[in-house]
């Protein structure tokens, strides 16, 4: 495309407030419009149609809309012109109006007809990647992809700035591509990790041999309680300029105690960025087949602790309104107190024969599940040895793509449906 002797010349745009013409609504428009509207400029769209994504950039105010076919005109004052509609004579008569008033010009159906390309761009923590390959756009994707995920992965460091404080990363579920794309970054920009047992392990494998990884689990605690002797922890690696991430399972706040740690940084004026996770209460039962709503089925889900029992006076959970909703619960931490929280359940109103599944390790290479119902799952519990960590799924929902029988250990894949063992 164009001539090899003559290439591109690369530039950035500062379009805020710069008038940029777009001719054409349809898909085109559709995927540059939001590029457009970020770098703030003053987009006004001429087009009889478009897709429903642009009208509603116009209803919220993003871009101007006039409803009609391009005009001898349009292109007054325009700092930038996007030529994207089917007519090719209208296309050629904007082209020429913009030669003529020397405004930089992308035409979707004709390259070689623009004063201007489209790179293939992509953008992470304040880096923009823009890629020109000639006539090899696939290329061009391809090369921009390799080197965003690079970018995001940590793969590619180089002049990274190097970031003192920590961050509270949620790890997800335990399936180590179920972190966030952040999250797998600040970890390859760590210096130290302190990781909990829950979180994805296989991650810290991938991590260099400079980095200091700790066991939560085995971080001496002496005269501390444990959680206190985690903060203390990450106060002092932070406060030694080093960035920290403390990687956690599921999500930071959903029972991670994150926000204890947040706090307690915030008392020693160290910097914290918080990374949520996939939590493991909505991600393990989807491994297993199982939604926690579904239509006509359950209409609210409620995750709930079940670290300490229904008859704990520690206990913040009001069991009997629980057994009144007709929704699901997701128990978390609760697989040694399972037998009295059904108890407890059935004891306020919910049917004995409530289906329930016990899904553990859920989204890793060993994930099982076991089926059963309120009046069984304690007993069924104990006879299939379920350890944790597992998540209790209850209600209606357990039924819809599940095995027909209860009381069985049913051995799944994480994302596929599960099948009865023999």
């Amino acid at each position: 495309m164009g001539n090899p002797a003559h290439p591109a010349y690369p530039v950035g745009l500062r379009l805020t407030g710069r008038r940029v013409v777009v001719i054409g609504g349809g898909q085109v428009a559709q995927r540059r419009l939001p590029a457009l509207i970020a770098a703030g400029a003053d987009v006004l769209l001429v087009s009889p149609s478009a897709t429903a994504s642009v009208d509603a950039m116009a209803e919220t105010g993003e871009i101007r809309w006039e409803r009609r076919r391009y005009q001898d005109g349009d292109l007054d004052g325009a700092w930038y012109a996007l030529i994207a509609t089917r007519d090719r004579e209208a296309n050629d008569r904007a082209s020429a109006e913009a030669e003529a008033r020397r405004v930089w010009c992308v035409r979707a159906d004709d390259a070689e007809a623009a004063t201007a390309w489209t790179p293939a761009t992509g953008r992470v923590e304040g880096v923009t990647v823009a890629v020109l390959s000639g006539n090899d756009p696939r290329r061009s994707a391809a090369v921009r992809d390799a080197v965003v995920e690079g970018l995001r992965d940590g793969s590619l460091t180089a002049a990274r700035p190097h970031t003192p404080g920590v961050a509270l990363v949620g790890g997800g579920p335990g399936d180590p591509d179920l972190i966030t794309v952040r999250g797998r970054r600040l970890l390859a920009e760590a210096d130290v990790v302190i990781a909990d047992r829950l979180g994805p392990r296989d991650l810290l494998d991938e991590l260099p041999p400079h980095v200091e990884v700790i066991d939560a689990a085995k971080i001496p605690y002496g005269r501390f309680m444990a959680q206190e002797a985690i903060n203390n922890a990450l106060i002092e690696h932070a406060k030694a300029g080093k960035a920290v991430v403390r990687l956690k399972g599921g999500d930071p706040y959903v029972f991670g105690r994150g926000m204890e740690e947040l706090q307690a940084l915030a008392e020693h004026g160290i910097p914290c960025t918080v990374v949520p996770g996939i939590s493991s209460s909505i991600s393990v039962p989807s491994a297993a087949g199982i939604p926690v709503t579904h239509r006509g089925v359950a209409h609210e889900f409620t995750v709930v602790s079940g670290h300490v029992g229904p008859d704990d006076p520690r206990s913040l959970v009001d069991w009997a309104a629980l057994a009144k909703l007709t929704g699901t619960l997701v128990i978390l931490m609760g697989v040694d107190k399972i037998g009295l929280i059904a108890e407890a359940l059935v004891k306020h109103g919910r049917p004995s024969d409530t289906p329930v599944a016990v899904v553990q390790e859920g989204t890793t290479a060993t994930q099982r599940r076991v089926d059963a119902t309120l009046a069984t799952v304690g007993e069924t519990v104990r006879a299939q040895e379920v350890r944790p960590p597992a998540v209790i799924v209850i209600g209606e929902v357990v039924r819809v793509n599940t095995p027909a029988t209860t009381g069985t250990t049913t051995g799944t894949t994480p994302g596929e449906l599960p099948t009865t063992s023999a």
